[in-house]
């Protein structure tokens, strides 16, 4: 029998207007696929209804990959595809596997020869590297940065030495109640001349992209509230 395939599906980064950001090959693919690996059966339900699901929830099979998630939860979770039955990992936002616990499932996938088919869809942290203006040929994600303060500056330091000795971007993110603090770290700790670019709500109708100096970012006034924002430093 032949196995059956991994999809990676892409999922919004926020907006219920999927046909923006989604293609139309995905709108067709959820319709043939019976099991699912998510981040939260909820959202999840929520995307697939908003991307046409003719199926009732109740036809379908879910199986929960998060932080939380140990090693011994997840080895059955591509069973299915022993049986020839296709299978999609959809993340909360944005694609599979970046910035995200979905990686795990597709080294399963390879070790089991079960084919990976990844499509294509929003990343907020490309999408920000492209709007940014600063270097997009050597970059690095860092994800989240240390919560304590003492070691979030040497970080920040670490960081923007990166930036001024090899012009590589530095990229991360932050938990949307920490976005402000951060924010006002990033002034205190940077010199004049780096640039931060700052990415929020992307894809949505409160979009926001600037990129400024920090000198510049000093003379603004602005707050970024709790919304998802992609932070860049670079030159």
């Amino acid at each position: 029998m032949q196995k059956g395939k991994l999809y990676l599906i892409p999922n919004s980064l926020g907006s219920d207007d999927l046909k923006r950001v989604i293609p139309a090959e995905v709108f067709e693919l959820i319709n043939n696929i019976d099991h699912y690996i998510v981040e939260n059966i909820r959202t999840a339900a929520k995307f697939l209804k908003l991307a046409g699901l003719k199926k009732n929830l109740q036809e379908l099979t879910f199986y929960v990959l998060n932080t939380n998630s140990k090693d011994s939860d997840i080895t059955t979770f591509l069973d299915e595809a022993g049986n020839g039955k296709d299978i999609g990992l959809i993340s909360e936002a944005g694609l599979p596997c970046i910035a995200d616990p979905g990686s795990v499932i597709v080294k399963m996938a390879h070790q089991k020869g079960i084919q990976v088919i990844p499509l294509s869809g929003p990343s907020s942290i490309l999408m920000a590297l492209m709007a940014s203006g600063v270097n997009g040929q050597s970059f690095t994600f860092h994800g989240y940065l240390p919560i304590d303060k003492k070691a979030r500056s040497e970080k920040i330091r670490e960081l923007e030495k990166k930036v001024k000795n090899r012009n590589e971007s530095q990229i991360f993110i932050e938990a949307p109640h920490r976005n402000d603090r951060l924010l006002e770290e990033l002034l205190e700790v940077c010199t004049g001349e780096v640039i931060l670019s700052i990415s929020k709500n992307l894809t949505m109708d409160t979009e926001l992209i600037a990129s400024k100096s920090i000198t510049e970012w000093k003379n603004e006034k602005i707050i970024l509230g709790k919304e998802p924002v992609i932070f860049i430093l670079g030159k």
